[in-house]
């Protein structure tokens, strides 16, 4: 089998050296090829003889570092399937009939500087490159090796890529799951603990499912229950959690963690994304419903077309530069917009199935059976994706579309109330939108009053479609301008109709002493045009996107008049900015009343409606090709949308198709019962977090580089399962169900009590001979610090809360409250800003979201522990305790420290406990006990 290698150091000769940089340019061709040469032409005289005319060259140019013995960089040359495979960078070196697209001869011609081949001084001649162009192009006829050749990728026959069969479940356990592991345990000779005592299983399922520890009340009646019928309690303590609320709110974390989300950018500004929490709330919402996994996968990827556009914030939550912080260098946009697709690459490979997806970004995967043509086939399938905002397509019971539509029935009242008095100017705050009497003209003008203008789009609308924009350069209308008054080349009038919200603007300045040299537009239309409505914005993208900065951008266009050409030619005023807004809707009183109104109603609609939301924009697709090395500055042969050839991802779509066709298409190959990874993986993630450590421990690497799985049969037992379930405990794709079973195993059940003779095997316990314990998450000591203090805030959903200061675009962030009264709701609420430090509970790994995290580390340091002890968040919380407690015990102390440990660990304090904290409480106070309770590793362990 071909091994695939990252580039390395050439260990040969001169030429090595100047070969090295071709093979890794070459790469993965077309399996299959076996073009035969064309029919006979002119050139058929004199066709090339490859024995001895082209065979000669490779051998003695080619042969020594890339042979049989010896290939840099995972090429080779001695054989036509090799060339048309290519090496590590998948660029296809040779391609039969189109020498323009063989990399090849770009290398030998010394086309690319740096990369010339071989070096000057061993350069090949012109008669040579010419026999390798005639050659290629005459079909690159290799005698005896004409035939079709598929070369089988490095890690195509690794287990994950196998398609999922259902094992047959061992015998011995009634629990599917606990006959699995038991059978592994017998060949390990390991013996299983018995069961937790009731107190650590209620604590234990408390946290796992819902991020928080139980109440005392519901401690005391699990243990009463389980009195009488351990299994029965145990069973609807289970079905209880899964069905509360708050488990949402843990296992959303758990998603967002994996696909980086977060509320700003991380780039140099790390600017704020603007209502990005509508997709944290519908993941919230999704897993509280137990939506079927295999929708909530295809909302993320296509819900624009399934109501559920919120979704897609999926696409956009890793980290990003904004196109607004790159400049106006095209190189620079071009590269910026590569670094956002592969961050697209990384949050689909990463979740869904569990691949390294960029490694194949600048060659073919180095270990798993992903070429770099795969890895653009598959950016071809988001390219309508841009980071930024949009309203989201929601379905019509969502409710902020229903509150957002009797809203809009109350703006549509007063616009009516607006008619008979005219024009009139609304603000929407990303934009003015002027409404008109409706007039038909071949052509509108703006005249602006300000001396210098910067707008990024002017939309102009019609009554018989009021969302197609009639100014658009794509529907065929011509824009113009005063060119003398553009001083920057790029910031041209034509900014106006391309429909493109952001920095490229138009940009024209007048002359400041002259009244009559004042920016103006005009748009001719191909057809007169029926107009009712216009619209204009500075830069609509960084209002929708940015928020929180002490410095906010202007509508950079101030009042303007609106003409329209008569059937003589002539321009007739239609409206003036100035005159509606300074005089007409003073001296008309219901005008001005009613004008009140819609800016209120605009107010209400942009609060309680649908909302600009940081969720990701719709671009035309661009063409996709291979990008040499990953530049941008190196395009090769396009590629159309699929996902992975070695998964049989062809969809059949070509160039022409929309970004929701694609999308689609990948989505349904994704939730494919026959996709070998998508059940395997998020079972896998779904028992980590149950179990502290997957099957597989890479839980977002299934590929050959990832941990080998401790229990493959089981792990695709529950694939098969969670797919297409034969035991009536299960639904099909249901993540909750999934979870039930799992927790109901004796597995999960066990003790974590030490065994000596078992930590000597297996000291991880891996095995799951006891139940391992760990240190919960940061949310978990947080949330459960707050429940048991008596003041955390059950809010649900909404705009998160507040704990930065408001910045100026390139500051930092700082954070300035984390334990005010305003920030008591859940953890998954907090503002998540990426690069900073919240001062508190990033010590327990609380993760930057700048990185895939599958899986928390779980370090231990004395910040830990001084921060349980003294910060600020713990001393008001212990006080608050304290206070709760001795309200409680009406006083006597003795009851009150019992009431503290029921509070916080579910138990009551043996006598020497109570000694101890006791006199603890007469030196320092009862909120010191509490303090000692936070640190103990009872509270921040789960059991």
């Amino acid at each position: 089998m071909q091994r695939f290698v990252f580039d390395t150091p050439v260990r040969s000769m001169r030429w090595g050296i100047a070969w090295f940089g071709f093979w890794v340019a070459a790469g993965i061709g077309c399996p299959g090829w076996a073009q035969q040469p064309p029919s006979a032409s002119a050139e058929s005289v004199d066709r090339i003889d490859f024995e001895s005319q082209v065979l000669p060259i490779l051998q003695d140019s080619c042969q020594h570092c890339h042979g049989e013995d010896e290939q840099e960089s995972g090429f080779r040359v001695d054989g036509r399937a090799h060339l048309l495979r290519g090496g590590d960078s998948g660029a296809a070196a040779i391609v039969p009939g189109d020498p323009q697209s063989s990399y090849l001869l770009d290398l030998v011609k010394h086309v690319e500087e740096g990369m010339e081949m071989p070096p000057d001084e061993d350069k090949l001649s012109k008669q040579q490159i010419d026999v390798l162009a005639r050659w290629i192009r005459q079909g690159a006829v290799w005698p005896g090796q004409m035939e079709a050749v598929e070369l089988k990728l490095q890690g195509a026959d690794h287990w994950a890529f196998q398609k999922v069969t259902r094992p047959e479940v061992p015998p011995g356990s009634q629990h599917p799951v606990d006959a699995f592991i038991d059978q592994a345990l017998a060949k390990q000779q390991l013996t299983a603990n018995g069961s937790a005592d009731p107190r650590q299983l209620i604590r234990r399922a408390s946290i796992v499912l819902t991020g928080l520890i139980p109440t005392p009340e519901r401690v005391e009646q699990f243990v009463a229950d389980s009195r009488k019928d351990p299994a029965t309690s145990y069973e609807h303590l289970v079905d209880e959690l899964l069905q509360s609320p708050h488990f949402g709110e843990r296992w959303a974390q758990h998603w967002l963690d994996v696909i980086r989300w977060s509320e700003s950018n991380g780039s140099e500004s790390n600017l704020y994304r603007k209502n990005a929490w509508v997709y944290r709330d519908y993941v919230i919402r999704s897993l509280n419903e137990d939506k079927p996994y295999n929708q909530f996968v295809r909302e993320q990827l296509a819900g624009d077309v399934m109501g559920s556009g919120e979704a897609l914030g999926f696409l956009v939550a890793g980290p990003h530069v904004p196109a607004a912080t790159v400049g106006q260098e095209a190189s620079a946009i071009r590269q910026a917009r590569a670094d956002r697709m592969d961050e697209v690459m990384q949050t689909v490979g990463a979740s869904m199935i569990g691949m390294t997806v960029g490694c194949a970004r600048c060659h073919n995967h180095k270990f798993d059976p992903l070429t770099i043509t795969d890895y653009y086939a598959m950016t071809a399938v988001f390219q309508d994706i841009e980071f930024g905002s949009r309203f989201p397509e929601l379905s019509q019971d969502h409710p902020r579309r229903q509150r957002g539509q009797a809203i809009w029935t109350q703006i549509n009242q007063q616009r009516n109330r607006m008619r008979p008095h005219g024009v009139w100017e609304e603000n929407w705050g990303a934009y003015r939108e002027m409404h008109l009497r409706p007039v038909t003209t071949t052509a509108v003008r703006i005249n602006f009053q300000s001396v210098a203008v910067g707008i990024d789009e002017l939309e102009v609308f019609g009554p018989q479609d009021n969302r197609e924009n009639l100014a658009l350069a794509a529907s065929g209308t011509q824009v113009s301008g005063p060119d003398e008054m553009v001083g920057d080349p790029r910031n041209v009038i034509t900014r106006l109709n391309d429909g493109e919200y952001g920095t490229m603007a138009w940009r024209a300045r007048g002359n400041p002493k002259d009244k009559t040299k004042r920016p103006y537009a005009i748009f001719e239309f191909t057809e007169p045009k029926q107009i009712n409505r216009l619209r204009i914005s500075s830069n609509r993208e960084y209002f929708y996107d940015t928020d929180y900065l002490t410095q906010k951008p202007g509508l950079n266009f101030g009042d303007y008049d609106v003409q329209v050409r008569d059937q003589e030619g002539n321009w007739k005023t239609i409206a003036s900015s100035w005159y509606m807004n300074q005089q007409l809707n003073k001296d008309i009183a219901e005008r001005g009343e009613a004008m009140e109104q819609i800016q209120r109603l605009i107010d209400l609609l942009a609060e309680e409606g649908p909302r600009p939301s940081f969720i990701g924009r719709f671009v035309e697709p661009a063409v996709t090709r291979v990008l040499h090395r990953g530049s941008p500055e190196n395009p090769k042969a396009e590629v159309m949308p699929s996902a992975p050839a070695v998964f049989g991802g062809d969809f059949g779509l070509g160039s022409n198709a929309t970004g929701a066709q694609r999308r689609q298409a990948f989505a349904q190959w994704v939730v494919s019962p026959e996709n070998p990874l998508t059940s395997r993986v998020m079972v896998n993630r779904i028992w980590h977090h149950l179990f502290g450590a997957g099957i597989v421990t890479t839980t977002s690497d299934f590929g050959t580089a990832g941990a080998a799985p401790s229990h493959q049969a089981l792990l695709d037992y529950l694939a098969a399962e969670f797919v297409a379930p034969t035991s009536d405990q299960l639904q099909p794709w249901s993540v909750k169900s999934m979870i039930r079973l799992l927790v109901t195993s004796d597995a999960f059940k066990r003790s974590s009590q030490p065994q000596q003779s078992a930590l000597a095997i297996d000291g991880s316990s891996r095995m799951l001979w006891r139940f391992p314990p760990r240190r919960v998450e940061a949310e978990v000591v947080r949330d459960s610090i707050l429940l048991a203090s008596g003041v955390l805030n059950p809010e649900k959903g909404g705009r998160s809360y507040r704990i930065h200061n408001i910045k100026k675009t390139y500051a930092q962030w700082e954070v300035v409250d984390n334990h005010g009264a305003d920030t008591f709701r859940r953890m998954i609420y907090q503002e998540r800003m990426r690069r900073v430090d919240d001062q508190m509970f990033t010590a327990f790994d609380f993760p930057d979201c700048g990185q895939v995290r599958a899986k928390r580390p779980v370090s231990t340091t004395p910040l830990q522990a001084l921060n349980l002890m003294n910060s600020q968040f713990v001393q008001h919380q212990a006080d608050l305790l304290a206070k709760r407690a001795i309200e409680f015990a009406a006083g006597d102390t003795q009851a009150a420290i019992k009431r503290c440990f029921e509070l916080l660990l579910g138990r009551q304090p043996d006598k020497q406990e109570v000694d101890d904290c006791l006199q603890v409480a007469q030196q320092h106070g009862l909120p010191m006990v509490c303090r000692a309770l936070i640190n103990s590793n009872e509270f921040i362990f789960l059991p």
